[in-house]
């Protein structure tokens, strides 16, 4: 499980600080606009500015986990953005799901190692 775990953290920092770091610096040009309610939705938050910070936390999880320091946070970093990468996908665009499954899977792979530093929040009473 070690080197699953060792895997999956390389792969899952390598593709968010690739991502993370072109909310930045845009070297991936734009594809064509999405259509619909997801063009729109893309639309505001690029307008606000709100992938900024999105971006930035990206790249800090992704840091987190190349460095292998303070794993359990870029965990707790990259958790709601994982999951506001499927509802996105599964609510409004269902097409191109996959990696963000795929990146999904590889967090639970890292979670499942580091689960003795969450056991806290899984009991009912502190």
């Amino acid at each position: 499980m070690k080197i699953a775990s060792l895997v999956a953290r390389l792969l899952l920092g390598l593709l968010f600080l690739v991502f993370g770091l072109n909310g930045f610096l845009h070297f991936f040009p734009d594809g064509p606009p999405m259509p619909g309610l997801a063009g729109q939705f893309a639309g505001v938050l690029k307008a606000a500015h709100y992938m900024i910070p999105i971006s930035a936390l990206e790249v800090v999880s992704a840091l987190l986990f190349l460095a292998n320091r303070f794993v359990p946070l870029g965990l707790v970093l990259l958790g709601p953005i994982l999951v506001n990468i499927l509802l996105f996908h599964a609510l409004v665009m269902p097409t191109g799901f996959q990696p963000g499954v795929v990146a999904t899977a590889l967090w639970f792979v890292i979670f499942y190692d580091k689960r003795a530093a969450f056991a806290g929040i899984f009991q009912a009473k502190a």
